[in-house]
């Protein structure tokens, strides 16, 4: 009689995955609007405001960054079969 499949358990790990993903693109996302604001806004006052959120704008980036190589270190074990 063959083993029963992982399904549910394969069905949580994607779903967690795919959250992962949709973080590290929604942070690097607001990282790069943060952090090029400045360059194009036409008021004084937001060019000024967003200057002082740079800080924001790398720390978002990185994170973003960060849950991609989090993603991505998760498909290549997922992908590599166990011996």
């Amino acid at each position: 009689m063959p083993a029963p499949l992982d399904t549910p358990r394969k069905a949580a790990a994607s779903k967690a995955d795919k959250e992962v993903l949709f973080k590290s693109v929604t942070l690097a996302l607001i990282g790069l609007v943060i952090l090029l604001a400045p360059y194009v806004a036409r008021s004084t006052s937001v060019r000024d405001l967003m200057s002082q959120a740079a800080l924001v704008g790398w720390f978002a980036l990185v994170l973003g960054i960060a849950f991609g190589v989090q993603y991505g270190m998760r498909r290549a074990k997922a992908g590599r079969p166990k011996p």
